[in-house]
């Protein structure tokens, strides 16, 4: 799953561990989040497109569905 939360962070000025400790992750997730080899929950995606200032999860995360 692609998504913008590099690009998000770095506009608010937010370091990977900054992100990870708000949302109650490890910043190990974030990194793995962002590199797309990890799929958060749907809990998880709220909690993080919150924190970046975006009113929708897709403002943030893309589903290919075509996998």
């Amino acid at each position: 799953m692609e998504t913008k939360i590099r690009q998000l962070r770095q506009k608010k000025g937010i370091t990977q561990q900054e992100l990870a400790e708000s949302v109650g992750v490890t910043r190990q997730t974030i990194n793995a989040l962002e590199n797309a080899r990890y799929n958060p929950s749907l809990l998880l995606a709220y909690k993080i497109t919150k924190i970046l200032g975006k009113p929708a999860i897709e403002d943030v995360f893309f589903f290919d569905d075509s996998e």
